[in-house]
């Protein structure tokens, strides 16, 4: 009888849990004045007590629509610092880009793909330290979305052999990052983290060095033969973007009356609170949104 009792508890337990409501989140926001100047505080105050309440500013990053985007036609930019040291001074290290490398550390996959030269786009070193090649925009290798191709990023180094020796090259610096069309940056890679693997095509006796803080060619002597060494990046996506996140002002265990921001740009905003209250069984959300024009 005992067991038959307590099934019958948790039985009815169980059924006015499946019965909990999930309460509607019914709030207000206000702000004295929907025009204000960059620099100035705004103060928005709020009436109702949502379990939770998140603010998006409506500027680049923090776009309540874009909460759940994963994919943008971005514009993928690079940019390194060089160096050059002894023997003749020659342009002899390129920076290349193929969409369709295969990614394999040999000679044949670098030779099957197809590559395109950038080296006059960029500004290399003519023998000063940390020379800033300037950004590269490689929005051009971008294929559409539904064909979309990663992007690989190469650093060719070839010379010959010659009386005064054949060049050290350092690349000092590296980094990749998408830029979308609304100006969010999302940082794709630097130095340490773009995956670089080397291939030798002549000379193994000199040969690229890659470590987290470089990549570094170094010096040959007046007897070295000619030498080919490529350096090669991991795939980039050029359509990865990071979500647009918001503040969140509040949880189901504090309060808020009222929330400071200051804008520093001018602009129109559409400025987004969302509530909302998360249960076991499901959760509800409510918006309530402010047009507010920042002047100059």
């Amino acid at each position: 009888m005992r067991k038959i009792l307590y099934a019958m508890a948790v039985a009815v337990l169980l059924l006015a849990c499946a019965k909990e409501k999930i309460p509607v989140q019914d709030f207000g926001v206000q702000t004295a004045s929907l025009t204000v100047k960059t620099g100035d505080s705004v103060r928005f105050t709020f009436s109702g007590n949502p379990d939770n309440l998140v603010f998006y500013s409506g500027e680049p990053g923090h776009n309540y629509e874009f909460r759940n985007r994963a994919s943008a036609p971005n514009d993928l930019q690079i940019d390194f610092r060089t160096l050059v040291q002894y023997g003749m001074i020659r342009a002899n290290l390129q920076v290349l880009v193929s969409n369709d490398f295969n990614g394999k550390a040999d000679t044949n996959s670098v030779k099957a793909a197809t590559w395109t030269d950038l080296t006059d786009r960029a500004t290399f070193s003519t023998g000063g330290d940390q020379t800033p090649s300037g950004v590269l925009s490689l929005k051009e290798f971008t294929r559409p979305e539904a064909d979309s191709a990663l992007i690989y990023v190469a650093f060719r180094y070839t010379d010959y052999k010659k009386p005064q020796g054949q060049n050290r090259w350092v690349v000092r610096t590296f980094a990749a990052n998408n830029v979308s069309e609304d100006g969010v940056i999302t940082p794709l890679a630097v130095m340490s983290t773009a995956g670089w693997i080397k291939i030798d095509f002549h000379n193994p006796a000199f040969v690229w060095s890659v470590t987290s803080a470089q990549l570094l060619m170094p010096a040959a002597g007046a007897t070295a033969d000619d030498n080919e060494d490529w350096v090669i990046s991991k795939g980039f996506n050029p359509w990865y973007i990071l979500r647009d996140k918001g503040v969140v002002l509040k949880n189901i265990s504090t309060e808020i009356r009222e929330y400071s921001y200051v804008y520093t740009k001018p602009g129109t905003y559409k400025v987004v609170f969302e509530g909302s209250a998360v249960r076991y069984n499901g959760e509800r959300r409510t918006t309530r949104e402010i047009s507010l024009t920042v002047t100059p």
